[in-house]
């Protein structure tokens, strides 16, 4: 079974390279924001849950989100891998993460970082901004402090898979058909 994790600063292309690893690798995308809400949509007990902490303005804890990343695996069980999107975004995560799939028989295969300096990222965002009316898009100082976010928080991520030998960065510039071509030749070098 394939599992990746996809990582990336906001506008490094995450969107749409696991469109592309999903379609080519036939992987059941598992996005946290996605699952939540469609949780929340089918009021099931962890939905239901999740929606009194989020009303509350309360972060969902990592327990909560661990349960419907498990009902999602179990829903999909002919599934040749999964590609996690926003989860783990803390060590904590990615220990919670590695016990629930040692438990289900399976673990993360590789955990692939998109690389892209702030610079470029900014400008993106920016353009990005522009076309969708995106808000957190359309603010410069706001953008930064998503990068800024992001470096700080995934940096012990990139620690954490390194030690499991599971990290792969891969440049994020160039066009999509390039940086999915190197997406593809990290994953096949661990497959083959």
């Amino acid at each position: 079974m394939l599992n990746l994790v996809l990582f990336g600063p906001p506008g490094a292309g995450k969107g749409t390279q696991s469109a592309h690893l999903i379609e080519k690798y036939q992987l059941v995308h598992l996005s946290t924001g996605d699952i939540l809400r469609s949780e929340v949509a089918a009021q099931t007990a962890l939905g239901l849950e999740a929606k009194k902490l989020m009303d509350a303005g309360t972060l969902v804890p990592d327990a909560v989100v661990i349960g419907m990343i498990s009902s999602k695996i179990d829903a999909n069980p002919k599934a040749k891998g999964f590609i996690f999107d926003g989860f783990p975004r803390t060590i904590a995560q990615a220990e919670a993460l590695d016990t629930l799939l040692q438990q289900k028989e399976t673990a993360i295969s590789m955990m692939l970082a998109l690389e892209v300096d702030n610079e470029e990222l900014t400008k993106r965002l920016l353009l990005r901004g522009k076309d969708s009316g995106r808000p957190d898009d359309s603010n410069e100082e706001i953008i930064k402090n998503r990068i800024n976010e992001y470096n700080t928080k995934t940096a012990p991520l990139k620690s954490y898979y390194t030690g499991q030998g599971k990290f792969s960065a891969v440049p994020g510039i160039g066009s999509i058909e390039t940086i999915f071509a190197s997406l593809a030749n990290a994953i096949d070098a661990i497959t083959v």
